[in-house]
């Protein structure tokens, strides 16, 4: 699978750059890219978006926001991890692929990115970027062994695989020079360097070395980056999703918990990567992005954070796994030194499949039109252009269901959260509520007053748009493409919630 990836690669290489087109400024210097990911780090996790509600100190986040933009109406492509990593990567929508809810197993599992497609990776990478994923991938890839007897059967289990098995379908096939991390949460006792195992390790050691490793990466490429060099260094941290494994210098340093601890933990982290970007001299010319897969999750005992005075989710209703906003609105960072005004607030909608659009302008590249269809550069709204065009962003639920939202509309189409939240859908149903939901984010932020009943035109309006975007299979300009399965708009109320 790996010499169809790359055999694709060097055509694509070819085509950009004979498509190339003036959109960057001639002789500007590209940056190198750092975008790092946290998992179920809910909005009001840090502290200088939570000033009033938030309890947990953030200090190295809220530098990161001075120092940059900070997108207020960030979210990412799913409330739950596995489809927003894909959308991430490959600027589509993960449930134009099979995955119409849930997350991957995380062990075993077929590639959820096809070999043929095009991701942020192979793009730079054809771009001259070294490239590479330090952290958790869960996107998928089976054990050779377990392939090669046709084996099926879902997970590694906790334990992982054993030291020397061999991966395929992993992230140096899909346009990665360097893999260094684990499957997902429950996998972290493996740690994999390219396509094998070298160790088995602690989980509680996982987060500090993922840390550690990325340092030395900034430090191994600062020579050749200020030679010209760039990289991209994807880091998604396996923090602060549980297991919950703040280490002994950080435990009860919050107040609040394990949780408080761990998301303090990680924010040192982040830290300690951007110092390493200022020690090699590189911070000057490196786009850094710092985001979060989805909420912050019940599982990290948020009714009892909120009692302490703390609510991950800020002002937003529901958690990871929601349709509602605390599901997927999420911390947005952008620093960008000399093109990114530092201590700057964009309201704009935004969301994680709009990076590869925005790495193929910076670059001055044009996209072909099989890759990144629900991607929209952000680009203009990075150097301060206010007339960026409105955009509309579908949203996913662990459950399958969907929402849509246009400027200050949210139309979710299921009578519950979609999700693990209360009401389900389910119960929603036996209360007698409203089959969509329809709120008006201007004014009820915390989405409690359904106005379906107000605005039929709106739900109509909102409803086609999806079912156009279904249909072209994109949600922008271009050609008509083909999703990879049938999409139901409305689900099953009884569908069984996923776990994660």
């Amino acid at each position: 699978m790996k010499h169809v990836f790359y055999a694709f690669l060097l055509a694509l290489s070819a085509s950009l750059f004979l498509s190339s087109v003036a959109l960057a400024k001639e002789g500007a210097e590209k940056p190198n890219i750092l975008y790092i990911l946290a998992d179920d780090l809910g909005y009001g996790d840090v502290q200088c978006l939570n000033p009033q509600r938030g309890k947990i100190a953030t200090p190295h986040l809220d530098k990161l926001a001075s120092q940059g933009m900070t997108f207020t109406d960030a979210h990412s492509g799913s409330s739950v991890c596995t489809p927003t990593r894909y959308g991430l990567l490959t600027g589509r929508y993960a449930w134009r692929t099979r995955l119409q809810a849930g997350v991957l197993d995380g062990g075993n599992d077929e590639p959820l990115i096809a070999a043929d497609r095009l991701t942020v990776a192979g793009l730079l990478k054809a771009q001259g970027y070294t490239t590479a994923c330090i952290g958790k991938w869960h996107l998928g890839f089976q054990s050779k062994s377990q392939a090669a007897k046709g084996d099926k059967k879902k997970g590694m289990g906790r334990a992982g695989l054993p030291i020397g098995a061999e991966i395929i379908g992993g992230p140096v096939t899909r346009g990665f020079d360097l893999f260094w991390g684990c499957s997902n949460a429950r996998t972290m006792s493996a740690l994999i360097e390219g396509d094998r195992v070298i160790e088995t390790i602690e989980p509680i050691t996982m987060l500090p070395r993922l840390g550690k490793r990325a340092v030395s990466y900034v430090q191994e490429h600062a020579a050749d980056a200020k030679e010209g060099k760039r990289f991209f260094l994807y880091l998604p941290l396996t923090s602060p999703h549980t297991p919950i494994l703040p280490t002994p210098e950080w435990q009860g340093k919050s107040g609040l918990g394990a949780y408080g601890d761990f998301v303090m933990m990680t924010d040192a982290i982040v830290g300690d990567v951007l110092t390493a970007l200022d020690q090699a001299g590189l911070a000057e010319n490196t786009l850094v992005i710092f985001t979060a897969d989805n909420g912050c999750s019940p599982q990290a005992g948020t009714d009892k954070l909120e009692k302490q005075g703390h609510f991950a989710s800020e002002l937003l209703r529901g958690y990871k796994a929601d349709i509602w906003d605390g599901g997927h609105r999420v911390p947005f960072f952008v620093r960008w030194p000399g093109k990114v005004k530092a201590g700057s607030q964009n309201a704009q909608l935004i969301c994680h499949t709009d990076f590869m659009a925005t790495c193929a302008e910076i670059l001055g590249m044009k996209l072909p039109d099989t890759a990144a269809e629900d991607s929209v550069s952000l680009l203009p709204a990075l150097l301060g252009d206010a007339g960026t065009p409105a955009r509309t962003v579908i949203h996913h639920s662990i459950n399958g269901r969907f929402a849509v939202r246009e400027g200050r509309w949210k139309l979710c189409l299921c009578p519950g959260s979609g999700g693990w939240g209360k009401p389900g859908d389910a119960d929603a149903n036996k209360q007698g509520l409203p089959p969509v939901q329809l709120y008006d984010l201007n004014t009820d932020i915390a989405e409690t007053k359904n106005l379906s009943a107000e605005h039929p035109d709106i739900v109509a309006k909102l409803t086609k748009q999806l079912e156009v975007s279904i249909a072209n299979g994109r949600s922008t300009p271009g050609a008509k493409q083909a999703n990879d399965t049938k999409i139901v708009v409305f689900k099953s109320n009884q569908a069984k919630a996923a776990k994660e």
